[in-house]
């Protein structure tokens, strides 16, 4: 059985702590996986801007904001990620501004999918290792209470398609990031808003 509250206390870090890493290793020549190849440091790069500007401009929803307003409970949120991860890039300023709107009711840590095999294989996602992966856990006890992984559904369902009409992954990477660019976090939003009216 996985010690989910063990990982998240020992091995979790903070969104600022996550973003220090990845700045970290770009300026020693590498990504925080195991993939160090030009291709990998050069969507690190372009994720760092992703992340940047989403810090900035990312705003919460009322539907979301309502929705944590009515949470009762107090909750750990453990995100497995990397720092190639273009999904995650896109992601992952939406989790940190929804947590910073209620700092009582999450604490919130990040642990890498390339360190932890066995907590990733536990949450494919149609038997890939797609990230990133959010486990909303219980505090007081080693519950996954709620899971969310790779993006949205709606994403989920187009980039199937995409995948049959091509193989180039640079082509890919563009519809993927054209798509969250002209969805400005809508879908992520909603989905979350989902996932916390079903936590209490």
């Amino acid at each position: 059985m996985i010690d989910y509250q063990s990982i998240f206390k020992t091995k979790g870090i903070n969104y600022e702590n996550y973003r220090k890493l990845i700045d970290e290793k770009l300026g020693q020549g590498f990504t925080t996986g195991d993939d160090d190849t030009e291709f990998m440091l050069h969507y690190t790069k372009l994720n760092v801007q992703r992340i940047n500007r989403l810090d900035k401009t990312v705003k919460l929803s009322e539907d979301l904001l309502k929705a944590l307003s009515d949470l009762k409970g107090k909750y750990h949120l453990l995100v497995i990620t990397e720092g190639w991860c273009g999904d995650a890039a896109q992601i992952l300023p939406v989790v940190y501004k929804m947590v910073s709107a209620a700092p009582d009711k999450f604490d919130l840590r990040f642990v890498l999918r390339d360190k932890n095999e066995e907590l990733v294989n536990a949450h494919l996602t149609n038997g890939g290792k797609a990230i990133p992966i959010l486990l909303f856990l219980n505090e007081a006890e080693n519950k996954v209470l709620a899971s969310w992984a790779p993006r949205p559904k709606i994403l989920q369902a187009l980039l199937a398609d995409w995948k049959k009409e091509s193989t180039d992954l640079v082509v890919i990477a563009e519809k993927l990031h054209g798509w969250y660019a002209k969805d400005k976090t809508v879908e992520i939003q909603k989905e979350f808003t989902e996932v916390l009216e079903g936590l209490d």
